[in-house]
């Protein structure tokens, strides 16, 4: 009798691990199923001291004045240009695959009104992030697409660098709607490579910032800030 006790009593047990066990992991299946997926973000800059002091400049003529500075949403980066062209850059892998889609905050304080933008004495932009293809074994051969707050055009508008056509200026602001305006703005970048370069990308290799005036020979201020790829 009293085996038969602790038999009964051992099935039980078992059965209540197993229930509770199902019961659990059904549980946890839910959470998983119903708790949001944390998006993937892939950041472009820190904005640090000791990242701003390692940032690659690419001088085209003179060199922009950059600093960093901080707001209520965190630093940024400041970029001054008086008849003078560079920019800040790095090198860096971004899967498009999983993250195609840039996101930039950015303000221009002062712009570069009635100058033509698609010309070659008027091809300056007071704030522009361009992103960077590596196409062939040099500089020359790579594809870029310049995403740019225009001072004339509107958004939406496009046109190949009067320099080269391996480079397309894309306007993402304009000073036409938004001057001296913190915007945020997203772009979906293989489907734009895709669009204006009639390329497949499923990585890029570099991003930059650039202010420059080095063919108006104007002033322009301006602030990058939150600079990221993300899924969606």
């Amino acid at each position: 009798m009293k085996n038969k006790f602790f038999l009964l009593y051992h099935f039980e047990l078992n059965v209540y691990d197993i229930v509770m066990n199902i019961l659990l992991k059904a549980i946890l299946l839910f959470f998983l199923l119903n708790v949001p997926a944390i998006a993937e973000i892939v950041k472009v800059f820190e904005f640090t001291d000791e990242e701003f002091k390692e940032l690659k400049v690419r001088k085209v003529k003179g060199e922009t004045n950059w600093s960093l500075g901080s707001n209520e949403e965190g630093n940024y980066i400041r970029g001054e240009a008086k008849g003078t062209g560079s920019g800040l850059g790095k090198e860096l892998i971004i899967d498009l695959n999983k993250t195609p889609f840039i996101n930039i905050t950015w303000k221009v304080e002062q712009n570069l009104s009635g100058i033509v933008e698609n010309s070659k004495k008027g091809h300056d932009y007071a704030a522009r992030v361009f992103v960077v293809k590596k196409t062939g074994s040099t500089a020359l051969s790579n594809r870029a697409i310049n995403y740019v707050f225009s001072s004339n055009n509107n958004v939406g508008e496009n046109w190949s660098s009067p320099y080269t056509k391996k480079s397309i200026d894309y306007v993402l602001s304009t000073t036409l709607n938004n001057d001296n305006k913190w915007v945020s703005v997203k772009a979906n970048v293989k489907e734009d490579f895709k669009k204006l370069h009639n390329l497949d990308v499923s990585e890029l290799n570099g991003v930059a910032i650039m202010t420059d005036t080095d063919n108006s020979k104007k002033k322009a201020v301006a602030y990058y800030q939150n600079i990221y790829f993300s899924a969606d």
